[in-house]
């Protein structure tokens, strides 16, 4: 991948805080049994607009689809890991656990970032899964400095996570990111070996985000959509991610609001 320089580190976070406000937005317009996953990537587009922004995946249209994507963020609710269709018909109830993705482009640079939020009162299993996913990239992040190797971020990542009880998706991984959302050339596995894999770099601009089932780390497609990705037992899962950027003095995260 392509080194950045301090100015496009800086283009990029103008687009990360973007992406930060947009997802901190439709996390507080949830009201349990009532929204629907359509209306949140709405408020995504509202939001968006406001900051001059574009959704590089609305449009989309990979190979393993007929159509392409026609929406701004990607919404999947307790057994979806990832990639889930904002609907009108899929109300968040009480007690689901809802992930917000998104990247957003800025003057022609990309942030890519993931929260999961605990729709009104969850179970404690539902507690402790957000819990261990959060911590898990927050570790992962703070191994991510200039001369160690990815293989210290995943392993990490997979520690703590099979440490709490749970198991991280294979499949699925991180990436780097710049002038496109997936910018080729880097995969940041959740799991690993210490003191293998690419070495990490001053410049340098990627996504970690751990994928995490409560249960097995197998994964399925739901019939009928190119899309959604389930976990295969059915089971609870949990989705982090944020942008960072590799400094001097290490990791930076991208993907914060800004600063009042």
């Amino acid at each position: 991948m392509r080194l950045k320089t301090p100015s496009e580190i800086a283009a990029m976070r103008r687009a990360g805080e973007v992406v930060a406000v947009t997802l901190r937005t439709m996390a507080a317009a949830i009201v349990p049994n009532q929204t629907t996953t359509l209306e949140l990537d709405e408020i995504a587009a509202a939001v968006l607009k406001r900051y001059d922004a574009k959704a590089p995946l609305y449009g989309y249209k990979p190979s393993f689809s007929d159509v392409p994507y026609m929406h701004n963020t990607c919404i999947s609710v307790n057994d979806e890991v990832i990639h889930g269709v904002p609907d009108a018909r899929r109300v968040l109830r009480e007690g689901d656990l809802v992930s917000l993705d998104m990247d957003a482009s800025v003057d022609g640079w990309c942030a890519d970032a993931t929260i999961t939020v605990p729709v009104g009162k969850v179970s404690g299993k539902a507690k402790k899964l957000l819990q261990a996913t959060r911590e898990a990239l927050q570790m992962g992040i703070a191994q991510a400095r200039p001369g160690n190797t990815i293989g210290d971020v995943g392993y990490t990542v997979q520690r703590h996570v099979e440490k709490n009880g749970f198991s991280v998706v294979r499949e699925m991984v991180g990436h780097g990111i710049g002038r496109m959302p997936h910018e080729p050339g880097l995969d940041v596995p959740n799991w690993g070996k210490p003191g293998e894999g690419q070495i990490i770099q001053v410049g340098m601009t990627f996504c970690i985000e751990p994928m995490v089932n409560a249960g097995k780390p197998e994964i399925a497609h739901v019939h009928g959509d190119p899309w959604t990705i389930v976990s295969a037992d059915g089971s609870l899962a949990c989705h982090f991610e944020h942008t960072i950027a590799i400094t001097e003095n290490g990791p930076v995260i991208l993907t914060l609001p800004p600063k009042d």
